[in-house]
């Protein structure tokens, strides 16, 4: 590897579709010169949708306005609504608990396996209730949840399962992939996701073809897609946008190759990084089956000096969910008194995010994974 250049290391690249550009102009154009004037739900969002529904082997795949839409009309399609709870993770993403809200249910915040920061089957298993209508583990960070576990437990109580698959597009594990390990699951096609694009987006998969159809109701103002102004549920707005359903078109091929970086990147840093654990860096695991190489972050006992140490020499960093859930203003009411997630409040604590895109140079991710490296080191020199 040659040395890297003087040149900060964004965590946000601002290239990300560099290489699109012409597909996106192309894309841009045809569609908006296009004699049926078709810019929303047309044919190349139905291919997009047949083309990921092939990909993964799924029932039906529903594209729809964003990943948090995809959960909510999942939730709506499943009836969840007042006086219902469903069992979220007390780490991650704000939509965990929003759509659930947002429903007229209540988010119950089941606290984290330490090491792959998703839900703990057992902590969920704990919280489970005669309200309890679903329960919604997520993908975290680089590693898929615990969804054998949590399939069984869905059986076991009766329990809808919503899988937040939202960063996992690609993931795998036994073989089965994200998003169809739930009654249904979600993608997100926001533009740093692994199948980003430049505007929001999402889908809806799943191996259930009853679901699917209320889904594709929902997401167009509850209309069935043959008889317009027929509105048969209050329905939402979350439809897909035929420029960028073209778009995504072009750039599925490449898919499987910009994973494969993704998960070189990955493994380098955690081969380089798993003697680091007794120096107050903790990284995944490295490679093995339940991977999905969307953010790649470490715990760090002394972040903001590993974040100041990274930024002096060049390499952005970036801290997801500082904030446990039932610690957001937001989720407070939510929130079980006297009952602390204090693994979900360990990882907002120390998680830190290093740049892991396809197109990092060799030299950028060996500079980075040498700079934690060397303050990793510089902490047995402290007295």
């Amino acid at each position: 590897m040659t040395a890297v250049t003087a040149e900060t290391i964004r965590f946000f690249p601002p290239d990300l579709f560099e290489d699109d550009r012409a597909a996106l102009l192309d894309a841009v154009y045809s569609i908006g010169t296009g004699t049926d004037q078709k810019f929303i739900l047309g044919e190349r969002t139905a291919r997009l949708e047949r083309a990921l529904r092939e990909d993964l082997g799924a029932a039906d795949v529903v594209a729809c306005s964003s990943g948090t839409s995809a959960l909510t009309l999942i939730l709506a399609a499943m009836g969840v609504g007042p006086g219902d709870e469903v069992v979220v993770p007390a780490f991650g993403c704000a939509p965990l608990a929003s759509t659930v809200a947002n429903r007229g249910a209540r988010p119950v915040f089941a606290d984290i396996d330490p090491r792959t920061l998703t839900a703990d089957p057992a902590a969920a298993e704990a919280l489970i209730t005669e309200r309890t209508k679903a329960l919604m583990p997520a993908h975290m960070f680089s590693v898929m949840a615990d969804m054998p576990a949590f399939r069984a437990l869905a059986d076991r109580h009766g329990l809808r399962l919503v899988e937040d698959s939202a960063v996992a597009q690609g993931g795998t594990l036994r073989g089965r992939p994200a998003g169809l390990w739930g009654d249904a699951g979600v993608y997100s096609f926001v533009q740093v996701k692994t199948f980003g694009m430049p505007g929001e987006g999402g889908a809806v998969v799943t191996g259930d073809t009853s679901l699917a159809a209320d889904v594709r109701m929902l997401r167009n103002h509850g209309q069935d897609g043959v008889h317009r102004f027929r509105h048969h549920r209050v329905g939402y707005n979350s439809r897909f946008d035929e420029v960028m359903a073209d778009f995504q078109l072009r750039r599925l091929a490449g898919l499987p190759g910009r994973l494969a970086r993704r998960a070189e990147i990955a493994g380098y840093y955690s081969d380089r990084f798993a003697p680091l654990a007794d120096r107050g860096i903790v990284a995944p695991p490295v490679g093995g089956d339940g991977r999905c190489h969307y953010v790649y972050a470490v715990l760090a006992e002394r972040r903001d000096a590993l974040v100041d140490h990274l930024a002096a020499h060049g390499v952005d960093s970036h801290v997801y969910y500082p904030r446990a859930l039932p610690e957001q203003p937001a989720f407070v009411p939510y929130a079980a008194g006297g009952v602390r997630p204090v693994h979900a409040e360990s990882a907002a604590r120390r998680n830190l995010a290093l740049p892991l895109y396809p197109h990092l140079s060799d030299a950028q991710v060996e500079h980075i994974a040498d700079t934690v490296c060397a303050f990793a080191a510089s902490r047995e020199k402290t007295p």
